[in-house]
């Protein structure tokens, strides 16, 4: 059975190798670029943001601190890291797209479903980013502000976590799917039937993002490891609205 470590291990080999190590190298410069900006910006603010946050923790925790203080910080640095995130993919997503149909086709030896052209696949990429935003972004606004209430933020870096390996499995599971004409929703609910291969795909793949720099050079792996994903785990899954066949006796 092909687990998701395993996946990220052999699709980070893949598209090292001759033949495909060149759909790589666009999206490694457009994220070092995007990383270098980040990084300036956090750490000239991060020390600030960490004072005013603790500054609106009420007195009658202050005995609570030495807790309160490294959860606050661990959430903090989750959401720059949704932030950083967020943004990479925005601008890697063509590339990302394009990387998945040359995996799928060395690796099956037959091409996606989609017949689109690369200009229009590109296009449809950004707006399949901007789809991802819409569920995204509410869902971290909410948690966002859970991370703000006294006690209740207790749990917010368990919630942060869960939901962190969630998002990272839909942002790149989504583009074998996406190139084999699954729609969102039915991503969302084939990802959601195979929960365990799903969280522990998006647990691995949220650890190398924490990577400083090598993730730049190992998330190219986990396009790859989402298309074997997709071939083993959801691409026998029935469409949305279809009964799910038969199981063999």
């Amino acid at each position: 059975m092909l687990d998701a470590f395993t996946a990220l291990s052999r699709g980070t080999r893949l598209v090292y190798s001759r033949g495909l190590r060149r759909y790589v190298f666009l999206p490694i410069l457009a994220n070092l670029l995007v990383y270098a900006g980040m990084l300036a910006y956090v750490l000239a603010h991060f020390g600030g943001w960490l004072e005013g946050w603790m500054a609106m923790v009420p007195g009658w925790l202050d005995w609570l601190s030495w807790l309160i203080w490294p959860l606050f910080l661990v959430s903090l640095v989750v959401i720059v890291f949704f932030t950083f995130t967020l943004v990479t993919h925005l601008i890697a997503a063509p590339f990302y797209g394009f990387l998945a149909e040359r995996v799928e086709c060395e690796l099956t030896g037959r091409p996606p479903l989609d017949d689109r052209g690369v200009l229009r696949a590109g296009v449809d990429a950004l707006g399949r980013e901007l789809v991802k935003l819409g569920y995204i972004l509410p869902r971290m606004a909410v948690l966002f502000v859970i991370s703000w209430i006294p006690v209740v933020n207790l749990v917010a870096p368990l919630l942060w976590a869960l939901f962190s390996a969630w998002t990272m499995a839909i942002t790149y599971l989504d583009y074998p799917m996406d190139n084999n004409r699954v729609s969102f929703r039915d991503m969302r609910r084939r990802l959601a039937a195979r929960r365990w291969p799903t969280l522990s795909y998006g647990g691995w793949v949220m650890l190398i993002t924490w990577l400083p720099l090598a993730n730049l050079f190992l998330l190219p792996g986990a396009v790859a490891a989402a298309v074997l994903m997709w071939d083993r785990h959801y691409r026998a899954l029935a469409p949305l609205g279809q009964a799910a066949p038969p199981r063999p006796r």
